[in-house]
């Protein structure tokens, strides 16, 4: 029963609906043959009655005249063309004292012998006679045979007695062969019904096995991931596919919600934490750049130290806008972006990519000042660079590509290194997310806030071992 119980619907429907066919088929069967049965006992004695009315016409006048002889050449006329049936019947015929007169077997049935001599069967049908010497059937379980009674009359006087006997033996050989015929059509029943069932019962089941698997799919998958086909309609597991796909929807947008709150109280945090050391950092950082404007004005000068001191300068003034740029409230205001911005990141970089045995490629095609905020645009080459040169495996290289085309500067930076899982990529601008073990899970989300804070877009793509992020940022309009 257990294995029953726990068997899939899948086959257990289908499984029932074929037993219940067969069942069916065996019950119907069953009845039939016992119908079978009744209706051949009701042939024979209504074969009996007919045998009975024209020998009770005929047998008479032979008997009035007492000729015995006539008496069985009339018995003999109604013998059948079946040997076997004919050898299966007997008839007798007994005079008013109950004596044998003439029979179909004489030797077994002598004349003026007495039925009751010839066994118990026949003891009993005689005192059946005595007792109702009408038209009657005559049948007991254990018999052998079964008999009808007919009375020999003319001109109302009682001349004798026919009784007419079936061997059972007759009944079981028709019977048995009606039981084959019937046996023979309902293999052709079952042989057609049962895949027609099995058919239906697996189409009938169709829909529940869809639900069941797409709750297996919720349990498993990302709801946001989830698509199910199911069959709506207005029986019962039409109506459960509707309500499990409006839960489903419910689910996912609960799991949006979360998605967004859980975001918000990311975001929450870093403006907290921001607040609290953008303060600590703009001091020493307003020191260092006044300790670099006096040296430019008391010190001597010589090329290489002003490039270093432009250098740092420049260094440490994208500090202080990268710490104000993760503040909500602030106003960025920077100079436009120069193609000397943007060597000056190659500059910084080199170091890090020979440090970590990395070729760096770039190509910087602008020509002109850009209208855009050239402290955010380099924040934005330089994370996205250093995460290119971390995640790039020794003797790997990085392309950077910076080009504008259409009043929109296109920036391209892509590293040969490990794939980036797809279910990751969706997560990769949250805040502390770490792609690194040794990052602060923040460079992507500062990259991510500045391009939305010019109204550009950023793309990821990463197959085949390549990684390549690719930025667009409208320039913007000239102030009149």
């Amino acid at each position: 029963m257990n294995f029953i119980k726990n068997l899939s619907y899948r086959y257990k429907v289908p499984l029932m609906l074929s037993a219940t066919i067969l069942i069916t088929v065996i019950i119907v069967s069953l009845l039939l043959a016992w119908h079978a049965h009744e209706d051949l006992k009701k042939d024979l004695f209504r074969n009996a009655v007919e045998v009975g009315s024209v020998l009770s016409n005929s047998l008479p006048v032979a008997m009035k005249h007492d000729d015995l002889w006539l008496s069985y050449q009339i018995l003999n006329a109604a013998k059948v063309d079946d040997e076997g049936a004919d050898s299966a019947r007997i008839l007798i015929v007994l005079d008013d004292e109950y004596k044998v007169y003439v029979s179909s077997d004489p030797r077994r049935y002598p004349v003026l012998s007495t039925l009751q001599q010839q066994g118990v069967e026949l003891a009993r049908v005689v005192k059946q006679i005595k007792h109702r010497p009408s038209l009657v059937p005559y049948e007991l379980e254990q018999d052998e045979y079964i008999y009808a009674v007919v009375p020999m009359i003319d001109d109302g006087i009682a001349l004798g007695t026919l009784i007419i006997g079936y061997s059972r033996s007759l009944l079981l050989s028709r019977y048995k062969a009606i039981l084959v015929r019937a046996a023979y059509s309902a293999s052709i029943v079952l042989v057609v019904l049962l895949p027609f069932g099995w058919f239906l019962g697996k189409r009938a089941v169709k829909p529940l096995i869809q639900l069941a698997g797409c709750l297996g799919k919720v349990v498993h998958e990302p709801l946001d991931k989830v698509q199910c086909s199911l069959v709506e309609g207005r029986d019962e597991i039409g109506q459960l596919g509707v309500s499990f796909r409006k839960m489903l929807l419910e689910l996912q947008q609960k799991q949006r919600l979360e998605s967004q709150v859980i975001q918000s109280e990311k975001l929450a945090a870093v403006g907290r934490l921001a607040a609290g050391v953008a303060h600590e950092i703009n001091n020493p950082l307003g020191g260092m750049l006044n300790a670099i404007n006096t040296s430019r004005h008391h010190g001597q000068q010589d090329a290489v130290t002003d490039k270093t001191l432009s250098l740092l300068e420049r260094g440490l003034t994208q500090i202080g806008e990268t710490v104000s740029a993760l503040l909500v409230e602030a106003r960025q205001e920077s100079h436009e972006l120069t193609p000397q911005d943007i060597d000056d990141i190659y500059v910084l970089l080199q170091p890090d990519a020979e440090q970590q045995s990395v070729t760096l490629h770039w190509q910087n095609a602008l020509t002109t000042p850009l209208n855009l905020p050239s402290s955010l645009v380099r924040q934005l080459l330089i994370n996205l660079s250093l995460n290119g040169i971390q995640a790039s495996s020794q003797g790997g290289s990085v392309d950077c590509k910076i080009r504008e085309t259409d009043k929109v500067l296109d920036i391209q930076v892509c590293n040969a290194g490990r794939d980036i899982p797809e279910d990751q990529i969706a997560k990769l601008f949250e805040p502390f997310v770490r792609m690194k073990p040794n990052g602060s899970g923040l460079g992507l989300w500062v990259s991510y806030q500045i391009v939305q804070q010019l109204h550009g877009a950023i793309d990821v793509v990463s197959t085949k071992g390549r990684t390549c992020f690719t930025v667009r940022l409208p320039l913007m309009a000239e102030a009149t």
